[in-house]
C-alpha cells in the first residue's frame, strides 16, 4: 500500500531527532519499521536523504532539501486537520438551504439573524420555493419538506406538525356567505395549488367518516403564500397549514371555515439532508437550531 505520507513523516522525524530509535519512540512504531519506511522513501527517490555511519547519523544535500519541503507539507497537512477539528467546535463555510416559501418566510427567516450572530463564521443561502427539489440537483445541504417523506436515502428532523385550515377573508364572507357544510362549497370559490395537493377535493369529516368533497374555483397558485394572499385578498377560500395563517387568524384578517367539519388532518414538518456517520458540523448546528427555534406546534 501506497504510504508516502507515513515514509516522509517517518523521515522528518529521523532527521529532527537524530535516531531511528528516537524517531519510532515519537511515532510509536518499531525502530525497524521507520528505517524501512526511509529505505523505501530513498528507493523512491532515487537518492539517499541520511548518511548512517556508526557513530553518527547526518543528511546528505538532497536530505536536507527535502526535509525543508517536507517539513512544509507536513506542517500544512496538520492545520487542515486542525482546522476540521475547531470546525467541529464552531461550524464554518456556507451552509444551502431550500424550504417552503411558508416556512421560510414564518418560522425561518425571523430567527436566522440569531443563527447568524450564534455562528459568524458560517454564511446561509436560502432558496424559498414550493416545488420539491432534488437536494443534490439544487446544490442543498438541507431541505425543510412539509408532508409525507418519499426519498428514504436522506435523513430527517421532525420539527413538527401543523393542522390544516379552512380560511376566508371576513371580506368575502361578507360578500359570499358563510358556508354552512361542506356540501355548500360547490358555490363558493375555492383557491387551490397548482402542485402536490389533489387539485379538485378537500376532505372533511361528515357523520364521523373522513370524505372528500369537491372543490373548484378561478384560481391556482403554485405556493401556500400566494394562496394565501389571494385569500387575504379576498379572492375565495383557501385550505392552508394553520402554522402559515395562525397570526392572520388572531389578528382577524382570516376567519375559520366549517371548523366543526374539520377531519383533524395534519402535515408533518421535517428538515431533510443527506448525511453520514460523520454529519457535517454545519448541517448538524442548523438542524439542532431550527428544532430549538423554529419548531411548529400550531
Amino acid at each position: 500500500m501506497d504510504n508516502r505520507l507515513g515514509e516522509m513523516e517517518a523521515f522528518v522525524q529521523v532527521a529532527r531527532r537524530g535516531s531511528f530509535a528516537s524517531a519510532a519512540k515519537a511515532l510509536r512504531r518499531t525502530p525497524s519499521a521507520v528505517s524501512r519506511a526511509v529505505a523505501r522513501l530513498e528507493a523512491r527517490l532515487g537518492v539517499g536523504l541520511i548518511r548512517r555511519t556508526t557513530r553518527a547519523m547526518t543528511l546528505t544535500p538532497e536530505g536536507e532539501t527535502y526535509l525543508a519541503r517536507a517539513s512544509e507539507l507536513i506542517a500544512e497537512f496538520d492545520a487542515i486537520e486542525d482546522g476540521f477539528g475547531r470546525d467541529a467546535a464552531q461550524p464554518s463555510g456556507l451552509l444551502r438551504v431550500n424550504a417552503s416559501v411558508p416556512f421560510g418566510m414564518r418560522l425561518i427567516l425571523p430567527v436566522l439573524p440569531r443563527f447568524l450572530a450564534e455562528q459568524p463564521r458560517m454564511r446561509v443561502d436560502l432558496a424559498l420555493t414550493d416545488d420539491v427539489v432534488d437536494l443534490v440537483e439544487a446544490r442543498a445541504d438541507v431541505a425543510i419538506r412539509i408532508g409525507p417523506l418519499r426519498d428514504t436515502s436522506l435523513r430527517a428532523k421532525r420539527l413538527g406538525r401543523s393542522r390544516l385550515a379552512v380560511v376566508a377573508a371576513p371580506a368575502y364572507l361578507a360578500r359570499c356567505g358563510m358556508p354552512a357544510h361542506p356540501d355548500a362549497l360547490p358555490e363558493h370559490n375555492c383557491l387551490n395549488f397548482s402542485f402536490r395537493r389533489s387539485l379538485d377535493t378537500w376532505p372533511f369529516l361528515i357523520d364521523g367518516a373522513v370524505v372528500q368533497r369537491p372543490v373548484h374555483g378561478t384560481f391556482f397558485g403554485n405556493s401556500g403564500e400566494v394562496v394565501r394572499m389571494m385569500a387575504l385578498g379576498g379572492a375565495g377560500l383557501a385550505r392552508l397549514a394553520r402554522f402559515h395563517v395562525e397570526e392572520d387568524i388572531a389578528a382577524g384578517r382570516l376567519v375559520p371555515v366549517l371548523e366543526a367539519f374539520s377531519p383533524g388532518d395534519t402535515e408533518d414538518i421535517h428538515a431533510l439532508y443527506a448525511g453520514s456517520e460523520r454529519l457535517s458540523s454545519r448541517i448538524r448546528c442548523f438542524v439542532d437550531f431550527l428544532a430549538a427555534h423554529a419548531a411548529v406546534t400550531a
